[in-house]
């Protein structure tokens, strides 16, 4: 696919995706949405990639949808084309099977923040503004906020950041849960190469594996998760990976995994 709407690059196991629409604050609009869910398709289908880092251009991460865009349909498409495309790319993006990133500056609004919540982790920007905005336009959440956002911060703080639309700080974002690190606006790519250096030189095979784990334990019983748990560490003994980690800790040198 060619890319217009965001920057999508790969190297040294790092993938990143730039929304690149500063002009309209990183909305999302179909075409956008589209591009997200290909790079994420490409990144599942490139074992190099350890990492991958969700970021903007401009003054804002994301201020959500594009309203024009969702009232612009594409002549032939269903009515609920805009909000199935965007559910099917946001999870594409949850998915994917390696760690992601969310590097927040500026403004993360309604379905920007939502895009924060489909990531593993989140680095912000200590003057960003982070707020769920769609009380504050009479709209359901359409991109998980109802979801995730309870399983994120626990049901009475999401339901009060739900139903008010206020802003939080990334400072409280943090405490509650929502972001893993604050870091001072001129720190912030900084931090973030020092968290993708760390994920970098970890097993890309237990990650994913302890990645599944995670998200389908939250779906389940704790028995039920324990026992995929001993299932995926008897599979992964089988990998290059944690052959590696065993010789290394013997040696008593550094691992350097393969990723397979």
């Amino acid at each position: 696919m060619e890319y217009n709407n965001i920057i999508f690059e790969k190297k040294d196991g790092v993938a990143r995706i730039t929304l690149n629409r500063p002009d309209v604050l990183n909305a999302l609009d179909a075409k956008t949405l589209e591009e997200l869910g290909a790079a994420a398709e490409d990144i599942d289908n490139d074992i190099s990639v350890r990492v991958v880092v969700i970021t903007a251009t401009g003054r804002a991460f994301c201020t959500g949808a594009d309203l024009t865009g969702v009232a612009n349909i594409p002549e032939g498409k269903p009515r609920d084309y805009f909000l199935r495309l965007w559910n099917k790319t946001f999870s594409a993006i949850e998915n994917i099977s390696v760690p992601t990133i969310a590097v927040v500056q500026g403004m993360a609004y309604a379905g920007g923040l939502e895009l924060v919540m489909v990531c593993d982790l989140a680095i912000a920007a200590e003057d960003a503004k982070l707020s769920d905005q769609h009380a504050n336009r009479g709209l359901v959440p359409a991109g998980g906020a109802t979801q995730r956002l309870p399983r994120l911060i626990g049901i009475r703080k999401a339901k009060e950041l739900l139903f008010t639309g206020d802003r939080i700080s990334p400072a409280e974002a943090e405490r509650l849960g929502l972001i893993n690190k604050v870091a001072p606006a001129d720190k912030l790519e900084e931090a973030t190469n020092e968290l993708v250096e760390k994920l970098v030189s970890k097993s890309p095979m237990a990650a994913k594996a302890v990645k599944k784990l995670v998200n389908r334990g939250m779906e389940g019983s704790l028995d039920t998760g324990l026992e995929l748990e001993m299932l995926a560490m008897t599979a992964h003994g089988t990998t290059e990976d944690f052959q590696e980690g065993i010789a290394a800790f013997i040696e008593k040198r550094p691992a350097n995994f393969p990723g397979r």
